[in-house]
């Protein structure tokens, strides 16, 4: 029975000293989370003892609030692979969700890759949002210093300001806005000691259980960017990139969304996009959209992360009433009008071939 279930991962992630440790510790007593897997690097790095209550095997525990907690040495696939077979034979608690904590200098995208790539684990399990911690007293300088915690942040589908308590009214405004305009697509969350109910952060993806249609508005966000300018004669739209904050990290950010308002050749869309990720993946930091295709009445979602996209996703009707199709990019010194350059050059051509009476579906 279990062979056939997707368990939704969050990827836990921030920089050194962001308060990731203690917002998980708090999520690990957490009610909602007796059903919940946690992979993390080391016991040592989170001060669980006190909640354990037996050994099952090696380095897993199961722990008073009912989480199967696993210590990671670097092998994802193989800790993964492990927690999935003793599910299947009841040797743990049953879960239907993973939390994997990552340390503070790692950059998200192969925990990502491992997800989408990895035949053993890929069809087991599926990313369900990127969740990032950033200090409020030190947050602003880590940005400057460390392009790790911009990656970290850029990505992200929720932000968790921690440590509110320690920092200014000021240093809290100033960090809020910068982070808006490094991601503005994440939704942003303050909290103090880690208190933060986990259920705001979780299940955030495309992926959510026992939803036949995903939100994929909320995880989509594409209205939060700027407005797009309209060429009426071809019926192509595209949105402008945001103003980049003039840090020296965040400068190389871009998070933009292209939009088309007539539907799309879904074969002329992939093309451009295995493209792109092919000759400008490391770049490509993330990609999300959902796809008017030409000659279907339902929608497409896609998500990509730098070379690699996700399993396209056939979504079971419109989460409303604009039909556009809608792309969000959030890429490293990689510019907007080279990406919608790109697209164009694959979907404009059929587009005007059916304006043309020149092509029909």
């Amino acid at each position: 029975m279990t062979a056939s279930i997707i368990t939704p991962v969050t990827l836990l992630t921030g920089f050194l000293g962001s308060g990731k440790t203690t917002l998980l510790n708090r999520m690990l007593t957490h009610p909602s989370l007796h059903d919940t897997a946690v992979l993390i690097n080391e016991f040592g790095a989170v001060p669980i003892d006190h909640l354990l209550v037996r050994s099952v095997s090696g380095d897993v525990v199961v722990m008073a609030s009912g989480c199967v907690c696993c210590s990671v040495a670097g092998d994802m696939v193989n800790a993964l692979r492990d927690l999935y077979f003793k599910r299947a034979n009841a040797e743990i608690p049953y879960f239907k969700r993973v939390i994997i904590e990552t340390t503070g200098l790692a950059d998200p995208a192969p925990i990502m890759h491992t997800l989408i790539e990895m035949p053993l684990v890929a069809a087991r399990y599926a990313l369900s949002g990127i969740v990032t911690t950033v200090d409020a007293t030190h947050g602003e300088s880590q940005l400057d210093q460390h392009f790790e915690s911009v990656k970290q942040a850029a990505v992200a589908d929720r932000i968790v300001i921690t440590k509110t308590d320690l920092a200014t009214p000021a240093q809290l405004n100033a960090l809020q806005q910068r982070l808006t305009i490094l991601n503005p697509g994440a939704t942003i969350f303050t909290a103090a000691a880690g208190d933060i109910d986990p259920e705001r952060l979780l299940d955030t993806g495309l992926y959510q259980q026992n939803v036949k249609t995903p939100n994929v508005e909320k995880w989509l966000r594409a209205e939060i960017y700027k407005p797009v300018t309209v060429d009426q004669k071809s019926g192509f739209a595209s949105a402008a990139s945001l103003v980049p904050s003039t840090s020296r990290h965040d400068e190389r950010i871009r998070a933009f969304a292209v939009i088309y308002d007539e539907p799309v050749m879904w074969q002329n869309l992939l093309d451009a996009l295995e493209l792109l990720t092919s000759i400008r993946g490391d770049e490509l930091l993330r990609i999300k959209g959902i796809v008017n295709v030409l000659g279907e009445t339902t929608p497409r979602a896609i998500h990509g992360v730098q070379h690699t996209l996700y399993p396209v996703a056939k979504l079971f009707a419109w989460p409303d009433d604009d039909r556009r199709t809608r792309i969000v990019f959030i890429t490293r010194d990689l510019s907007e009008p080279f990406i919608r350059d790109t697209l164009d050059s694959f979907i404009k051509p059929t587009h005007l071939a059916i304006q043309a009476g020149q092509y029909t579906v």
